[in-house]
């Protein structure tokens, strides 16, 4: 099979929407920003379906994840900057949080990795409500800015994604203490 499969090719378009997402913000298309995002969330939706009908590649799992996170990042790094003319945008104190508790969880698996050998660090729940909860804060933000007023659901979002992100961050430290402490399978012999 072709590395550069159908799911590949979307993954890597939305690589490529990202430049087109925040210079549509810098130069305040909101809404178009807001449609270029949406594209994006279709061609996650598009890429997991193709991977998920025999389109798995090693590229495609490494690629996807990176695609979300980059996509995230950006947008809460742009949705924060002042001095844009947002009417609405991501307090500072979220974002930085955000993009730490992200830094912290690939930095907790390579030293887990490094020290006491690869473990097997599954998505939680809390983890894929986190996700969705910062789209979620995004779309309404973005939404908002091309409506051109304030609203106090983009106040709820965000204090939602302060709450997400604490209660997915603590989730992740017992969980990486159980890792930790289970024991470790007896090497085989040779």
């Amino acid at each position: 099979m072709s590395t550069l499969t159908t799911a590949n090719q979307l993954t890597l378009l939305r690589m490529l929407l990202i430049p087109a997402f925040v210079i549509l913000i810098v130069y305040d298309y909101p809404g178009w920003a807001l449609v270029v995002f949406a594209l994006a969330g279709v061609t996650d939706g598009l890429d997991g379906w193709f991977a998920r009908r025999g389109q798995q590649t090693s590229l495609g799992a490494f690629l996807d994840p990176m695609a979300d996170k980059l996509l995230l990042v950006t947008t809460f790094v742009v949705l924060t900057i002042p001095g844009l003319g947002l009417v609405n945008r991501i307090p500072i104190w979220l974002t930085i949080l955000v993009i730490s508790r992200d830094v912290v969880i690939v930095l907790t698996v390579a030293l887990v990795s490094l020290t006491i050998g690869r473990r097997q660090f599954r998505p939680s729940i809390y983890g894929k409500a986190a996700t969705a909860i910062y789209i979620v804060t995004c779309v309404v933000v973005m939404f908002f800015n091309f409506l051109g007023h304030a609203s106090a659901l983009v106040t709820l979002c965000v204090y939602l994604s302060l709450a997400i992100t604490l209660i997915s961050g603590i989730h992740y430290i017992v969980h990486v203490a159980r890792i930790i402490n289970q024991p470790q399978p007896a090497p085989s012999p040779r």
